[in-house]
């Protein structure tokens, strides 16, 4: 056991966690979360959160595709 969130949950803190540090929110096209090209599928199922810690104390969140497989995880990777 790890003691982090299921996959959902640390999506939803991650979000949470970026608009929060943008003020609460942030403006963006409708499109940026309903066109295919933007999401890779409707529900987004293609696409992953990577967190990279940084030197600096900060946090890198990216979209990164989503690894092969049915199963959604959290894998946790040292210093890859």
């Amino acid at each position: 056991m790890t003691g982090l969130p299921e996959p959902a949950g640390l999506s939803h803190m991650m979000l949470v966690g970026l608009l929060m540090h943008l003020g609460g929110s942030y403006d963006l096209p409708a499109s940026a979360v309903v066109d295919v090209d933007s999401l890779g599928t409707p529900d987004g199922v293609f696409h992953a959160i990577e967190m990279v810690p940084l030197e600096d104390g900060r946090v890198r969140l990216s979209v990164v595709p989503r690894p092969p497989g049915d199963a959604a995880g959290i894998e946790i990777r040292n210093g890859e």
